[in-house]
């Protein structure tokens, strides 16, 4: 088969997809990719003799070029044929079902990797993407959820095929290559990144953006900070934010204690030095970086929301909290620091939950989608109306 990958950014099929399109490549497809190349394509598309299409996609749904980019993939498509598109993530996936709405002979795949209307979203969210999400659902013949909720969400939508939700656990991670560090390589890298071997370290890897939330940590250092001298905090990312956050750290006098990384591709060097994992995004998907942590022995302390409490049952593989009290996020952080024993319990019963994520097991659900549902079962019934 001939198969188009479709993505907002090059960014994202270079962190999360690249094992998926290989899984296509070695069952003797012919699979392509489209996006807007905000970051170099991964060379292994060019191993793997995929297309790379430039098309002009805008991260807001708001930006006039989107009709450029309608147009570019509209153009692509006619042109090359495929049987077979996966789209992912929200504006890129609107954009790729909307051009194909009356292509009967493509079959259309969506990867949710988490709808923007979800259980305490804001109304606006609910007016805006959930009508949209249910409107293009008709022009789709599988939708692929990677959490409980989202799953139960595109239950509700009429689609082109019946029984053509499926739930993934997430994009997959290589849970043998993660592994716990020792002490000796733990201090060396501490010495390496300038960290003191006391210092109690809690690492966040994020885009620095509202809906990740890192003026909650932030706040929940400066609540910690007078009783807690060497506690540290490392933000990994880059982002629209970090004016913003760089300001607020001077503001309270944050300096010495949180550290603003940029963009890094040393994660799980830095996932080695920390004592703690926390995260405190607003939503989610299924987020790696906290399979992450569990797969490499770090404690995790999130809010909690759609993706996290997929992963965290609270105070049994770690803390969830609300997601918008400082006060709640210093003191699970403060229970984790007085208590090594706690740190290691939750370390301890994140292992029993990892084999499902693993990236093996994903990829055979995706090939069970693929070839089950998509290329060897074209007498499921049809619901067009």
């Amino acid at each position: 088969m001939k198969i188009l990958y479709v993505t907002t950014i090059s960014n994202t099929v270079n962190a999360f997809l690249i094992p998926h399109i290989k899984l296509l490549i070695d069952e003797g497809h012919q699979v392509d990719v489209a996006f807007n190349i905000k970051r170099d394509p991964s060379y292994n598309l060019i191993e793997f003799g995929c297309k790379i299409h430039n098309i002009e996609f805008q991260r807001s749904p708001f930006k006039i070029d989107n009709i450029k980019a309608y147009k570019q993939l509209k153009k692509l498509i006619l042109n090359e044929g495929y049987d077979l598109i996966h789209t992912h993530t929200p504006l890129a996936s609107f954009i790729t079902r909307t051009v194909c709405k009356n292509m009967v002979d493509i079959k259309i795949i969506y990867t949710a990797h988490g709808f923007h209307f979800f259980k305490g979203a804001p109304l606006k969210n609910w007016f805006f993407y959930y009508p949209i999400e249910k409107l293009t659902a008709r022009w789709t013949d599988v939708i692929i959820t990677m959490n409980n909720e989202d799953f139960l969400a595109a239950q509700k939508f009429k689609m082109k095929m019946k029984d053509s939700v499926y739930m993934i656990h997430g994009v997959g991670i290589e849970v043998n290559s993660l592994s716990e560090s020792n002490g000796n390589e733990r201090e060396k890298l501490r010495k390496k990144y300038g960290l003191n071997t006391n210092e109690f370290v809690l690492f966040y890897a994020a885009e620095l953006n509202y809906n990740k939330h890192q003026d909650l940590l932030i706040m929940a250092i400066k609540i910690l900070k007078k009783e807690m001298s060497n506690i540290k905090l490392l933000l990994a990312g880059t982002g629209r934010l970090k004016k913003k956050y760089e300001d607020l750290i001077r503001k309270h006098n944050l300096q010495d204690n949180i550290e603003l990384l940029g963009y890094r591709n040393d994660v799980p060097h830095l996932l080695k030095v920390a004592d703690v994992v926390v995260a405190s995004s607003r939503r989610e998907g299924l987020p790696v970086n906290v399979l992450e942590a569990m797969a490499m022995g770090v404690p995790i302390i999130a809010t909690k929301t759609r993706g996290h409490v997929d992963l965290i049952c609270d105070k049994f593989n770690g803390y969830l909290v609300d997601k918008d009290n400082a006060n709640d996020f210093a003191y699970a952080i403060k229970k984790l620091y007085n208590s090594k024993e706690l740190r290691l319990k939750f370390i301890k019963n994140s292992y029993f939950k990892l084999k499902e994520y693993d990236q093996l097991n994903v990829l055979n659900e995706l090939k069970y989608i693929y070839e089950n549902i998509l290329i060897t079962s074209n007498d499921k019934k049809r619901n067009i109306d």
